[in-house]
């Protein structure tokens, strides 16, 4: 690993400092480096970060960092943050709380991709309806992003495998386990097949309940959209598709029975909203829509002329058609909450107007 990868695990190993912590400190220090050359008092003053927690970094001679380095080292693991450019999924970026660091084996998909979600204990047909969707998804060159547990996961990544496309597992547990551990094979045909194994949590790190939200987040932030095939109404896809539309990503499902409780998400989905979906054509026809033109302005709208700067930006940007405040901020460059405060400008101008789900709209010239 390199010194920057390093600086960034023990970091990431220092026990009560967190994401926030993490990226409180690289805003005030500029690098992880820099950062760990701080004395206590400076993390305390100019960081805000408190001293126990300043005291507890973990020396390059602890045997936890030592354990966790030999381990990435083995598995040939990368440590990609927040600061990487280039290496950075762009999508994730651009959600509310993107990860500040994560670990990777094998390599992202240049492109985005579809996020496949449900029942643990899905149905024998909606597992085969998966892997058929999944395998022509891939086979058109869209990457399968799930989870790798069981039942409708493992059939997403069996299904994009099957066609020999690319497919990314992201994991609530260590970059070094594998949960469930019947799923062995499964992980190792995704790297081997040229996929990617991804986990926002340290080596070692158990697949504790508290950890899977956090995962789901980052499924569903690393793409366009999110099919949903199995859920009751209390459940992890659920929560993911959930995640999906806060981060304004499409959301699509498979309607199932009525009588049966893990089609009950699902089918509440579809009544929300949802694009209902019973063959892959109904997702590739979104993946293949050429990307929305900017509506420029035309002469009588004074509106455009009346903002300078990133209001001018972010109001160009808006359409006809709803936009998520997070697609905004992708499209602009900027951070959600920079278009969120120039969003708030707009509206109070009479240059865009707030539908529900915290989309927008651009608001015409009279």
């Amino acid at each position: 690993m390199t010194s920057r990868e390093q600086a960034w695990l023990r970091m990431h190993l220092t026990p009560g400092l967190g994401r926030v912590g993490i990226m409180r400190l690289i805003k005030i220090f500029g690098s992880p480096e820099a950062a760990l050359e701080a004395d206590t008092p400076k993390w305390v003053q100019d960081a805000g970060i408190r001293a126990a927690v300043a005291e507890s970094i973990p020396a390059k001679t602890s045997p936890a960092y030592e354990q966790a380095l030999e381990t990435l080292n083995r598995l040939e693991a990368r440590i990609v943050s927040l600061w990487d450019e280039d290496r950075y999924p762009t999508l994730l970026r651009s959600i509310y709380d993107p990860p500040a660091l994560f670990y990777l084996r094998g390599d992202l998909p240049q492109h985005s991709g579809l996020a496949v979600v449900g029942a643990r204990q899905a149905s024998l047909p909606s597992q085969r309806l998966t892997r058929t969707i999944c395998r022509e998804i891939a086979a058109s060159g869209i990457p399968v992003v799930s989870g790798l547990a069981r039942g409708i996961d493992s059939a997403a990544h069996e299904g994009a495998l099957a066609a020999n496309g690319l497919t990314v597992a992201i994991l609530g547990c260590g970059i070094d386990r594998i949960y469930p551990q019947e799923n062995e094979a499964l992980f190792h045909d995704i790297l081997q097949q040229g996929g990617a194994i991804v986990s926002e949590y340290p080596p070692g790190a158990p697949p504790l309940a508290r950890h899977f939200p956090g995962r789901n987040r980052i499924i569903s932030g690393m793409c366009q959209g999110v099919l949903v095939v199995e859920a009751a109404k209390r459940s992890g896809s659920l929560i993911t598709a959930e995640f999906a539309l806060e981060q304004g990503r499409e959301v699509f499902a498979i309607p199932g029975p009525a009588y049966n409780h893990t089609s009950a998400g699902t089918n509440q989905l579809l009544k929300d909203g949802a694009h209902l979906v019973t063959e892959s054509a109904d997702i590739l026809s979104f993946f293949k829509q050429e990307p929305t033109c900017i509506v420029q302005p035309s002469e009588n709208d004074s509106l455009a002329y009346k903002f300078t700067g990133q209001a001018r930006q972010v109001f160009l940007e808006l359409q006809d058609i709803p936009l998520h405040v997070d697609e905004l901020a992708r499209k602009c460059g900027l951070t959600p909450m920079e278009v969120s405060a120039i969003l708030l400008h707009l509206e109070l101008e009479d240059g865009a107007i707030q539908l529900p789900g915290m989309r927008f709209v651009r608001k015409r010239s009279p």
